[in-house]
């Protein structure tokens, strides 16, 4: 079954062409990787799905549904997820109360919405820091929160946006394996936009290969490496494999 349909979608900012015309699937219970050269028009098209933008042609079908028109808060409702790129948590809350915010989404009762949000810090190692303020984490811990967050309202699709960047490679592998580990016993559908490619070849079944907004390539991550087009405007760039 496809989750999310991204099809013929296209964004321009004051004259400037962000996306165009990017069409992708993403099967439910599988992990997709969204790669490309900075400004290639990522974030855009999570953007784009998540309800920050409306596109200026194309559409987002979730479930067969189209929600383009929806609001970012009715969007996570329906049940996607998402990280961004610059992580903002609430400085002046604790690590706990950063993921009750996004438990209560779906938890109405108190002790059911507190119950998963330490079971989701114990998962991404954060459990003994869960009364610390979020503003004395660690970069990566708080990478890990931004991510418990999103978890935490239950998503059906988890985007999560360059959560890899920065990590030293003992980190960047602890937190694959936490996804991989999602996405295997609980089924959930990720997309990822990531520039470290150990990570994205460990984790992704197939492969959207971005430039200038436009789809280059796609397949899977041995058919994406193997491609000219992709070797000639990205991966022949410094990237860490």
């Amino acid at each position: 079954m496809v989750l999310l349909e991204v099809e013929s979608l296209s964004k321009s900012f004051r004259g400037l062409r962000a996306v165009q015309n990017v069409s992708f699937e993403v099967p439910a219970g599988e992990i997709v990787g969204l790669i490309g050269p900075n400004g290639a028009g990522k974030t855009t098209i999570f953007n784009l799905i998540a309800g920050v933008y409306a596109p200026d042609s194309g559409s987002v079908l979730f479930q067969k549904r189209p929600i383009h028109a929806l609001r970012p808060d009715q969007i996570c409702a329906a049940g996607i997820g998402r990280t961004f790129q610059n992580v903002k948590p609430f400085a002046g809350l604790s690590v706990l109360d950063n993921v009750l915010v996004g438990a209560f989404l779906r938890e109405k009762a108190p002790s059911a919405a507190r119950a998963l949000s330490l079971q989701i810090l114990e998962k991404l190692g954060l459990g003994t820091k869960r009364d610390q303020l979020a503003s004395s984490l660690t970069l990566p811990d708080r990478k890990r929160l931004e991510v418990a967050r999103a978890l935490a309202t239950r998503p059906k699709l988890l985007l999560l946006d360059e959560v890899m960047a920065g990590l030293r490679p003992t980190e960047c592998d602890q937190i694959v394996a936490v996804f991989r580990e999602l996405n295997r016993a609980e089924g959930l559908t990720i997309v990822l936009i990531e520039h470290v490619m150990r990570a994205v070849m460990a984790l992704a079944g197939r492969i959207v290969v971005l430039h200038h907004g436009e789809v280059i390539a796609r397949g899977t991550p041995e058919e994406v490496v193997r491609d000219k087009a992709v070797l000639e405007c990205y991966l022949g760039e410094e990237t860490e494999v």
